[in-house]
């Protein structure tokens, strides 16, 4: 079942995305100082920021693979290919 959120980002434009996702790591950069210096009244806080910002990177991955030509797409596979055998 699809959350909320991820409802709304399927609806939100790229360039959306990215001003969300800017104001997200600014707002996070802002709690972790203030968590540093006197404290967060709710420090669970960080942890729901973190998993936006990743939401909101996994949503833009997911458009640019999306917008990807087959031929890119086939070299993505290659390359992925390539470092799993590597490891």
């Amino acid at each position: 079942m699809a959350t909320k959120k991820f409802i709304d980002l399927q609806g939100m434009s790229v360039e959306a995305i990215r001003e969300e996702l800017r104001q997200a790591e600014i707002d996070l950069g802002r709690m972790q100082f203030d968590h540093g210096s006197k404290g967060l009244e709710n420090p669970l806080l960080l942890g729901v920021t973190k998993k936006d910002i990743a939401r909101l990177h996994t949503e833009l991955r997911a458009r640019e693979v999306k917008a990807m030509t087959p031929a890119q797409l086939a070299g993505r596979s290659k390359m992925r290919f390539r470092r799993s055998n590597n490891s």
